[in-house]
């Protein structure tokens, strides 16, 4: 037996996570776009065989955005490296501080903090920041989290901990619950996504709406995403998922 076979059959028999919604047209979704519609094309009864047609924006449900989403001439989907889609996985869990601050943002000091308890994150990595927000998934009304004013209430990174996290960590990609990297209340604030507008320019991807972050440990996982190559593509739904080891438990 190979040691490729081999380590296939060992990350086999470890816990697997899925940090993928179910997209539906019902879901939450970034009220730009609109939601998926789906038209069945051919049928196993009529046709022999079953196909449909779907229609959708690329950053719709969990997904991935490539560099170029916000920043022209960076990378598009289909330029990102094959071996960036399994990294070494760390979260952050900032779950009983997003409840009672549905405003917070993750900030240096948070990373820093991490990094006492789990010790520094290697350069060539993912981290993620859990928030629980997804608890509110099959809630729209909750996981928008708008007040009287219409204004959203939606934990997010902080520009400095995503600039710590690429110019002293030199990590490779970041992922989120909600449907934007800066919290909510930022992005009224400042006019733009500026972390997002950061992290993206660095010519890194990130990963957002996210699921069961709540489930992986601090350290000690992988992650594992599988993405479509669809030329000059700004980002698209994915699949992606978590491998932990038996040890964590």
């Amino acid at each position: 037996m190979s040691t490729v076979t081999e380590s296939i059959h060992y990350l086999k028999e470890q816990d697997w996570i899925d940090l993928t919604h179910t997209v539906t047209a019902e879901m939450p979704y970034f009220q730009a776009f609109k939601p998926i519609t789906e038209k069945t094309l051919y049928t196993v009864r009529d046709d022999g065989f079953f196909a449909k047609e779907y229609t959708l924006a690329t950053q719709y449900g969990t997904h991935i955005d490539a560099p170029v989403h916000f920043s022209e001439g960076k990378k598009p989907l289909e330029e990102l490296e094959l071996k960036d889609f399994v990294l070494p996985m760390f979260v952050i869990h900032k779950e009983k501080e997003v409840e009672i601050n549905h405003d917070y943002m993750l900030s240096v000091e948070d990373i820093l903090t991490f990094e006492r308890e789990y010790g520094q994150i290697p350069a060539k990595s993912f981290v993620a920041f859990s928030s629980g927000w997804s608890k509110r998934w099959s809630n729209p009304t909750d996981y928008y989290n708008l007040d009287e004013a219409g204004q959203a209430h939606t934990p997010g990174w902080s520009v400095e901990a995503l600039k710590f996290l690429h110019e002293k960590r030199d990590v490779t990609a970041v992922g989120h619950e909600t449907l934007d990297t800066d919290p909510a209340i930022e992005e009224t604030r400042n006019g733009h996504l500026l972390a997002e507008l950061y992290w993206l320019s660095q010519d890194k991807y990130q990963i957002e709406v996210m699921n069961n972050l709540a489930k992986v440990p601090a350290k000690g996982a992988a992650i594992v995403v599988g993405a479509p190559k669809i030329k000059a593509a700004p980002g698209f739904n994915i699949r992606a998922f978590a491998i932990v080891g038996k040890e964590n438990e």
